[in-house]
């Protein structure tokens, strides 16, 4: 992950003269390359949140796992503790 945030900032950093270019000094053809590489940004970014979401989701799959075994014991133990609790209908 340190690897993506590193290719991150490089492009960030690549596009610094481009934009100076740009917004200083009108010039387009710079605001061409500052699009294309926020485009570039852009698809940057969703591929690292894909990877964050996968490595979150496969770390709490494991977590589950064993904890999804003991779920079923407590249910139905919870189950008629429920309907226990439950308020008497008024006549």
């Amino acid at each position: 992950m340190a690897n993506n945030f590193g290719k991150l900032r490089d492009l960030v950093h690549s596009l610094e003269a481009d934009f100076e270019k740009f917004y200083d000094k009108s010039n387009s053809a710079a605001g061409t390359r500052v699009r294309k590489g926020m485009q570039e940004l852009k698809n940057m970014a969703q591929e690292i949140r894909a990877e964050v979401q996968n490595t979150k989701n496969s770390a709490t799959d494991k977590a589950a796992a064993p904890a999804a075994k003991a779920a079923p014991a407590k249910k139905a133990a919870a189950a008629p503790a429920a309907k226990k609790a439950a308020p008497a209908k008024k006549k």
